[in-house]
């Protein structure tokens, strides 16, 4: 594991210190699947939609005119904090943090999409949010928080209905510390993304437990926690960036490693939901592709390709696969192989690694190309970023004291739509 950046260091200080040992009930929030854009949303103040960005290490909007305004110093924490949160390298806004002059304390919001930043002020500012006991709400509560406030401009190629990003970053501005100072909640989160733009899923600040109702009519509550059997596995650090990365040692199709160039995984592995499908270097990707398209063809010879449909490439007639099935398409798993043996492994089937397109005639497979840099190249980038679709209708458990991750899939009985948002009594 890779030393820590200083500013991550300062944010965990910060949030030893907020995280007292005796927590109070977890804090709930939906999570809605924008059909344009494949985003993630969720409602935090007065409806108003905010992107999840688990890499983000600031909560920011274009700030409504009741945001109580403040005059952050330079020795203020949050003014401190705002300093030592990340910023891209292609957030290329210039000017000091902190006058001292005029003691005017800036941020600098990211628009993860777009990859564009922008100068911005801090204001204080209430979220509206229930806790719950992991099935139900119980009560609503008013989060007090600090964000940065950005220009309309900033929400370029973002949910219409957008009005800022929700950073999931260990960071002691992100969404998870703030949460927790005002609550008194542990440092952990839940995410259960949902599948379909229809649904709800849910985000649980605070930890566990969670309860879902079954895919049957009518529904019924499944009585066990469906954080009580996740894996972990650790979440390591990476010196100049707020992303969350997984020790993958390698990838395999099924049970066979697939041969990748030396250190080609040395670019660590992301975990990132503004990415629609899992992107792979191309030196990670040519490997993958062609080990998933000979592994499907020897145990399946009548599948038959056809053209690519973007943003995949590699693309099957829908009549010549095996299935479809209630864990989706017979296809080849694939496996990101972790630190501690194969019972830390990350598997996704068929119902994560193929895309129904062309009305239901074709499926390809979920995973895409990465881009280049402006300049062609892909110095500093990661092998691999977990996108959305590999993660959705998994539970997701960022347990941030710990510093590791709890992952599972859950069963084809229920999915992360089916959390009962009718609050009790």
């Amino acid at each position: 594991m890779m030393d820590m950046p200083r500013w991550l260091l300062v944010a965990i200080s910060v949030l030893v210190l907020a995280w007292p040992a005796s927590c109070a009930d977890p804090v709930l929030f939906p999570v809605a699947k924008d059909a344009a854009t494949s985003l993630y949303t969720i409602p935090i103040r007065d409806g108003a939609n905010h992107v999840i960005d688990l890499a983000g290490p600031l909560l920011w909007s274009t700030c409504a005119a009741d945001h109580l305004p403040a005059k952050f110093t330079c020795q203020d924490k949050e003014c401190k904090l705002a300093a030592t949160a990340y910023r891209p390298p292609s957030c290329h806004v210039g000017g000091q943090q902190c006058t001292q002059q005029q003691q005017r304390c800036a941020a600098y919001p990211y628009n993860p999409v777009t990859r564009r930043c922008a100068a911005a002020r801090l204001a204080h500012t209430r979220l509206v949010a229930n806790t719950t006991d992991g099935a139900n709400p119980l009560r609503q509560v008013s989060v007090r928080a600090v964000a940065a406030c950005a220009p309309r401009k900033l929400l370029a190629r973002l949910p219409r209905d957008a009005a800022g990003v929700a950073g999931l970053a260990a960071s002691g501005l992100a969404l998870p510390a703030q949460v927790a100072a005002s609550q008194r909640v542990a440092g952990k989160f839940l995410l259960c993304l949902p599948r379909n733009a229809g649904g709800e899923g849910v985000a649980i600040f605070g930890g566990g437990p969670l309860f879902l109702m079954t895919s049957t009519a009518p529904p019924v509550e499944v009585a066990s926690d469906f954080t009580s059997s996740l894996t972990y596995t650790p979440l390591v650090s990476r010196r100049g960036s707020s992303s969350y990365y997984l020790p993958v040692t390698a990838i395999a199709v099924d049970t066979v490693q697939v041969s990748l160039p030396k250190d080609a995984l040395a670019g660590g592995v992301v975990l990132g939901t503004t990415a629609a499908y899992t992107e792979l270097r191309p030196d990670v990707y040519g490997p993958v592709v062609g080990a998933f398209d000979r592994t499907l063809r020897r145990s399946w010879n009548n599948t038959k390709r056809v053209a690519a449909v973007a943003p995949f490439e590699l693309c099957y007639d829908s009549k010549t696969l095996p299935g479809p099935t209630r864990i989706g398409w017979l296809v080849p798993e694939i496996v990101l192989v972790l630190e501690g043996g194969r019972k830390t492994n990350w598997t996704f089937g068929g119902l994560n690694t193929m895309v129904d397109v062309n009305g239901f005639t074709a499926a390809c497979f979920g995973f895409v190309k990465m881009k280049p840099e402006k300049n062609g190249g892909y110095g500093g980038k990661p092998a691999v970023v977990l996108g959305g679709f590999q993660m959705e209708d998994h539970v997701l458990h960022f347990d941030l004291e710990k510093r590791r991750l709890g992952f599972a899939r859950l069963p084809v009985f229920t999915s992360c739509s089916n959390f009962n948002f009718t609050r009790k009594g």
